[in-house]
């Protein structure tokens, strides 16, 4: 390591690690002490562990887990977050394995087929309040994941994996519950109460650090990990970031897509990545050794590129810290952010725009639709015995569609289709 790259590292180094308040660790059901291992050790750990970050296996990131033999799926880009915001609450002093935990646990929400499959959701939802992909993880955590049950009205009631305060709070990206003006939202109503359990103490609706890292640890993996995919698959050339008719598209399309950036800042976003060197290397990608060295080598010191300045970024406003909770907000430059976008953008262009890929999307929209029917019609039989009691204590129909709606929410896609099949078959039997 030269001198430069020591000076520059020690000036992202943290003094410390933050220091967390009993009020961080607390639990909605008392537990003794973690022994050997910190709370948010712990927290990680029953993450990790969970059936619902299992499934994320068999979940859709942008092509379906059975595509090529090394697809992204929602456990591979989760497990990428969680390193790339662990990275991020180290520089910044914040507890890593909390950092870690939000990474991990903040796509469990989604169902099958990702956000086309949130999409659909929403509609089978419509009765119910609607679906959000962050809010259904809220419920997974601290209701539907079997692990602790507590005293309640009428028998036991779950909650969830019971993890502290500061856990919940940090997989928490949108803190308020459904309201106008946003389609983002992070507690179903029913589910407000645990919601104003995890932000006792917090200040309005900002969202604590460890939540805004997680946050941007997902754009940064979103961004890098999905072009070094659309490259792979043959559908994404880096040269054409030199063609300035299509850095014009690219950016008229980001700027509708995403609010972060206007059409001219990822103008020149496009113009600061066609000049590096690692970008250059990939034009006319070809998938040989050497190109693959190439593409790996793109992949990481993009990550690099976007990690750090938001760590100096965040110490230059704030202070060295340690940080955490509500001590700092992350920074990020507003030239760093457009670079990201960028990216995202070219992702969305080159492949979930792509026509067969739209097609597909269509299809799946429609199963989940067949599906849904078919469990509403035939509950409780249809659903898991872990969701029946949620059915038979349900006091309206719109409480009845929500537990069908969970039900769909923790089907891994080969499970969802297999019922598709299954309801096709009978359907043909019966003619």
């Amino acid at each position: 390591m030269s001198q430069d790259d020591e000076a520059r590292e020690a000036a992202v180094r943290p003094q410390g690690v933050a220091k967390y308040s009993p009020r961080d660790v607390e639990r909605m059901v008392p537990e003794p002490p973690a022994t050997r291992r910190t709370e948010f050790e712990r927290d990680r750990a029953r993450v990790l562990h969970s059936a619902a970050i299992r499934r994320l296996a068999d979940k859709t990131q942008v092509v379906g887990p059975g595509d090529g033999d090394i697809p992204r799926t929602r456990l591979t880009h989760s497990l990428e977050v969680a390193q790339i915001a662990r990275s991020i609450g180290s520089g910044l002093g914040a507890d890593m394995d909390l950092c870690d935990l939000a990474g991990l646990a903040h796509d469990i929400g989604h169902p099958p087929y990702g956000h086309n499959g949130e999409t659909a959701l929403a509609e089978v939802a419509a009765g119910c309040g609607g679906f959000e992909g962050n809010a259904q993880t809220l419920r997974i955590l601290a209701r539907l994941e079997p692990k602790v049950v507590a005293d309640g009205e009428g028998g036991t009631v779950s909650v969830g994996l019971n993890l502290t305060r500061a856990a919940l709070d940090a997989a928490t990206k949108y803190p308020w519950t459904p309201r106008e003006g946003t389609s983002k939202f992070g507690a179903y109503p029913e589910d407000a109460g645990i919601l104003a359990w995890i932000r006792e103490g917090a200040p309005g609706e900002r969202r604590s650090l460890e939540s805004q890292i997680m946050d941007y640890s997902d754009d940064v993996a979103y961004s890098v990990h999905d072009v070094e995919d659309a490259i792979l698959a043959g559908r994404l050339d880096m040269a054409i970031l030199d063609d300035d008719a299509e850095v014009t598209e690219l950016a008229a399309l980001g700027a509708r897509h995403f609010s972060d950036c206007d059409a001219p800042e990822l103008e020149r976003a496009a113009e600061t990545l066609a000049r590096s060197s690692a970008v250059r290397k990939l034009h006319h990608y070809e998938p040989g050794f050497t190109g693959l060295v190439d593409l790996k080598a793109f992949t990481s010191g993009m990550v690099g590129r976007f990690v750090a300045p938001a760590i100096e970024a965040t110490q230059e406003r704030f202070g060295p810290g340690p940080h955490c909770r509500y001590s700092a907000d992350l920074v990020t430059a507003p030239e760093v952010l457009a670079e990201v976008v960028l990216l995202k953008t070219m992702a969305v262009r080159y492949v979930m725009l792509d026509p067969g890929h739209r097609s597909r999307q269509d299809r799946q929209r429609d199963r989940i639709h067949r599906v849904a029917d078919y469990l509403l019609g035939a509950a409780p039989a249809s659903l898991d015995p872990a969701l029946v009691p949620g059915w038979e204590s349900a006091g309206s129909d719109a409480e009845r569609l929500r537990a069908v709606v969970d039900q769909i929410s923790l089907y891994t896609e080969s499970r969802l289709e297999r019922i598709d099949r299954q309801i096709a078959g009978v359907s043909a039997a019966w003619g």
